[in-house]
């Protein structure tokens, strides 16, 4: 083959692989009866899969559809892959709708998003391909857009650090909406292993599954694979030996549970990994109950930090800042609010706070936004919250700081229990010299409430500080709140 050629087809090689949907068609042709997608009602290989997102392709370019669309969520997992996909092989990108939207929102979002007929018939590496949605502080979802090379670099990175066990059959029993799953799908598919979805999230369906070897990699956040445990109790199931990996991500990871989850699935490698929908992959470590609460692991191997002082903060934390290939392209919209990322050339910060140590572990103290001034001393609540998760009576705990003019802030805790039929939960002053023997005494809450069942979470999973935030400004203000309620009156005892 002449020498100009082949250069050509080296470089169309490496497009392909550059883009997410790019090998689809490749495993088509190469396994067109493997199972590429998965539901619990029905199941497609490559070639059925690739023939579904053609026909669909060819229809929105023939319609001249906008370069950018809705991809309503609310049709079912397995629809709303097929249809992502049919969106991003025509060139276009595919903005995730999250079905719990109100339809107002759902509107302003549409709103935002581009009408324009446009003639795209084909994807480029660097062009956006994906616009997932967070939760703005504004209570406006906050868009933020991708291309397609920051998540084939998140695919080859990830197979890169983990090890070609990363390259294997995904289940991700989540949302399309939260980007990790969609991610998880399309890791999976990228790499011609294939994926399960999951049309609403079932804890025993998905250890039935992985006890059947449907899929060796399972991706999933701390609140499914908790249930996930209790189901593997209540049923005195035995271990899982066919997972290989599991990755956990969207929020803390309860440490604690680590023994439990090697004991459900002893041959797994456990990963934490910490990653931000702007940036996606950050730093990642072996799962380890012993390791220190703060630490989230090394930077990825195409990923580099740098460590910068913030006005006003003597500690050893600064502003993350991260440089990789992953980053995203920009906010979508115009309902971007301040608390967005921050540039400097070619690094990004989201405003996270941390250091790293001597060896090399980086340590995420809390997101700067949520810092709180108490005592004269700088707190973060992610350190006090994760303590307090490790307590054995407490699933979920959100710290929040309410004016006081004496100590600048005064601190309260709100609890969720692990068994709220428990009849005896332990009281306010058990808690505070539990935390006490823990970590220091400005830290600890001054008053403790806990929160009903419907515990308040974003789209994305993790708790809602700030409705828990409006909660408490109600029942300080002693209006009716229904998800609030004090775990005793207010007490200096409970804080030394």
């Amino acid at each position: 083959m002449p020498e100009p050629e082949a250069h050509a087809l080296a470089a169309a090689l490496h497009d392909f692989w550059e883009l997410v949907h790019g090998p689809l068609a490749h495993w088509a042709r190469l396994t067109p009866h493997a199972t590429a997608l998965r539901s619990e009602s029905r199941s497609l290989s490559f070639a059925q899969l690739q023939g579904e997102v053609e026909l669909r392709r060819e229809a929105i370019i023939a319609q001249q559809k906008p370069a950018m669309l809705l991809v309503d969520a609310s049709r079912g997992t397995l629809e709303c892959v097929i249809e992502f996909l049919a969106v991003i092989a025509s060139g276009r990108c595919a903005a995730v709708a999250d079905p719990e939207w109100p339809q107002p929102v759902h509107e302003r979002v549409q709103a935002c998003l581009p009408d324009a007929p446009s003639r795209l018939h084909a994807a480029t590496p660097l062009a956006a391909f994906y616009t997932g949605f967070t939760s703005g502080s504004t209570g406006m979802p906050k868009g933020f857009m991708r291309h397609h090379r920051s998540w084939a670099e998140s695919f080859r990175v990830g197979i890169a650090d983990f090890g070609a066990v990363a390259a294997q059959r995904v289940l991700a029993p989540g949302r399309m909406s939260h980007s990790l799953f969609l991610f998880g799908v399309m890791h999976g598919l990228w790499c011609g292993a294939g994926a399960l979805v999951q049309e609403k999230f079932s804890a025993l369906r998905c250890l039935q599954w992985l006890a059947e070897d449907a899929a060796a990699v399972l991706v999933a956040v701390p609140s499914q694979l908790l249930l996930m445990l209790q189901w593997a109790r209540q049923r005195r199931m035995a271990p899982i030996p066919r997972v290989e990996l599991v990755q956990i991500s969207g929020a803390r990871w309860m440490r604690s549970q680590t023994p439990a989850l090697k004991a459900l699935f002893p041959n797994a490698r456990i990963v934490e990994f910490y990653g931000a929908s702007e940036a996606s992959y950050v730093a990642w470590m072996d799962a380890d109950s012993n390791a220190c609460a703060t630490a989230v692991g090394r930077p990825f191997s195409n990923v580099e930090l740098s460590i910068r002082s913030v006005e006003g903060e003597d500690g050893e934390n600064g502003l993350i800042y991260l440089r990789s290939p992953m980053v995203f392209m920009d906010y979508v919209g115009q309902h971007v609010d301040r608390t967005g990322v921050l540039r400097d050339g070619d690094w990004l910060s989201v405003r996270d706070m941390g250091h790293v140590d001597e060896q090399g572990l980086l340590h995420l103290a809390g997101r700067q936004s949520r810092m709180i001034v108490t005592r004269g001393k700088n707190l973060f609540p992610e350190e006090v919250e994760t303590l307090l998760q490790d307590h054995p009576a407490i699933a979920r705990a959100s710290l929040q700081g309410v004016a006081d003019g004496l100590r600048g802030m005064q601190l309260h805790a709100i609890l969720q229990w692990r068994d709220p039929a428990n009849a005896s939960p332990p009281t306010a002053q058990q808690l505070a010299q539990w935390l006490h023997a823990r970590t220091e005494a400005f830290k600890l809450p001054r008053q403790w409430w806990t929160a009903n069942e419907s515990w308040p979470q974003t789209s994305s999973g993790k708790t809602d500080h700030r409705q828990l935030a409006d909660a408490l400004q109600l029942a300080l203000a002693g209006e009716p709140c229904e998800i609030l309620r004090p775990l005793c009156a207010p007490s200096t005892a409970s804080a030394p």
